[in-house]
């Protein structure tokens, strides 16, 4: 059985498929920006699209509150039958997208993130912040123009993860 969550930095490569990292994603508003997110999702098996409408209520409902860092948004919503198993995606925007954030738009970067019950969900974000909170490794996740590069920087973050929880 797949376990729920990210249940540690390794797991974060392993939650995102090359099939859920999209660079140059077109969209023309945050519901079309969100509406890639969930296709990548999809994509990857994650998740059903109902899922992706999901996502887009909880910003029509609750505000843009998921966009979480400049230029981020961390699209998501509750746990629910929408979701099959725990998923990432990654979509880098051709063109930077208002979300209405009054201090961290325009977003270029969309992350969505699925599910399947909340103790993944908490994983999840966890591991998510850890890994945005270097401001050089965020810069390059926004520059970065293809697959490569994002599994790198991915790759770099788990092994210094990994050894810092190592034995000494």
């Amino acid at each position: 059985m797949e376990p729920s969550g990210l249940n540690g930095h390794g797991s974060i490569s392993s939650l995102l498929p090359d099939r859920a990292i999209w660079i140059g994603a077109e969209a023309t508003d945050w519901r079309e920006a969100i509406r890639r997110a969930g296709d990548a999702l999809i994509a990857s098996g994650a998740v059903t699209d109902a899922y992706t409408d999901e996502m887009i209520a909880t910003v029509e409902s609750l505000g843009p509150y998921i966009v979480i860092a400049p230029g981020i948004a961390l699209a998501h919503s509750r746990p629910s039958p929408a979701v099959h198993r725990s998923g990432l995606s990654l979509v880098l925007l051709s063109n930077p997208i208002e979300f209405g954030h009054r201090t961290n738009d325009p977003v270029r970067l969309v992350i969505g993130l699925a599910a399947p019950d909340d103790a993944g969900h908490v994983d999840a974000l966890a591991s998510l912040a850890e890994f945005l909170m270097d401001d050089a490794r965020r810069e390059s996740l926004l520059e970065a123009r293809d697959a490569t590069t994002v599994r790198s920087l991915i790759g770099e973050f788990e092994s210094a993860a990994a050894a810092a929880e190592a034995p000494a």
